[in-house]
């Protein structure tokens, strides 16, 4: 029963990875297209920084997510247990 369950956690981490690594993809390409029609069209003014900054937070907290549900990060039952520890 565990070595199951282990893998439904290997399984979802992997498909974690792989939800941020075309998250990613799709930023890159779509905002490297707003940058240059931005050029393009109105090299005067850089309006295109505004849309790459907001999602680049959205990236960063997806890529985070990621990271902390990551196995060996599991930081939350460490602390469970380490202030069990202080308890006993």
């Amino acid at each position: 029963m565990e070595r199951n369950q282990h893998y439904h956690e290997a399984r979802r981490q992997v498909e974690r990875r792989i939800g941020f690594g075309i998250h990613l993809a799709v930023f890159a390409t779509v905002n490297s297209g707003l940058i240059l029609f931005n050029l393009l069209a109105v090299p005067d003014r850089l309006w295109s920084i505004w849309p790459l900054a907001g999602w680049g937070i959205g990236l960063l907290f997806h890529g985070l997510a990621v990271a902390l549900h990551a196995p060996g990060t599991h930081w939350k039952q460490r602390m469970i247990e380490q202030e069990m520890k202080k308890r006993s």
